[in-house]
């Protein structure tokens, strides 16, 4: 016989309905798990919008403040030029470059450029306000798309903490019940063996 047929059918609720049976550590563990359920999504929720918003207006901050910046290599660059090389399309590697920033003066930094490119050759360069070199930032579709991962990842992140609180206070109190049926039964169960 299955061991559903010995549970009987399930009660939705079970817990918030008037019973005789019903103690005190049940409504206890009603209340805790409701509550552990309602933290796990609510903290989840707002950690996770919270979290999403504040990348995207970090991401957004970036898009408006770097700018592009033509730069030009400053001395030739390791390999051999890109028309008399048969190699992946693509292949970069690094090479110093020099750029003018707002104030006039002139800043040099690393980046990477078509291999056997000359000196003077112009390769465009992301600054930040400060002239110095930063990536290229992320576009808004880029920007809504590390905005919803980082979301999602910190809005679990944030909903495990209640639901393992809950998991665990909802551990004690069921130990505390079993104690509490052990000693019922030790005081109860010998009573029973003098009636049979």
């Amino acid at each position: 016989m299955p061991l559903k047929a010995f549970r009987g059918p399930k009660v939705w609720l079970w817990r918030w309905r008037r019973n005789p049976l019903k103690r005190r550590a049940d409504v206890v563990e009603a209340w805790v798990v409701l509550g552990a359920w309602l933290l796990t999504v609510l903290a989840g929720v707002a950690a996770g919008l919270v979290a999403a918003g504040t990348v995207e207006r970090g991401l957004a901050r970036e898009r408006a403040a770097w700018r592009p910046v033509v730069a030009h290599v400053v001395a030739r660059a390791p390999g051999t030029s890109p028309a008399h090389r048969h190699a992946t399309a693509g292949e970069r590697v690094w090479a110093k470059v020099g750029w003018t920033v707002a104030d006039g003066s002139t800043r040099t930094g690393q980046v990477r450029v078509e291999p056997g490119s000359r000196a003077g050759t112009p390769v465009t360069v992301w600054t930040d306000p400060q002239g110095r070199l930063v990536s290229r930032p992320a576009s808004a579709s880029e920007a809504a798309f590390r905005g919803n991962l980082i979301g999602c990842l910190v809005g679990v992140s944030a909903a495990a903490v209640p639901l393992v609180g809950g998991l665990a206070l909802r551990g004690r109190l069921e130990r505390r019940r079993m104690r509490a049926w052990d000693t019922e039964w030790a005081r109860l169960g010998p009573q029973w063996g003098r009636m049979v």
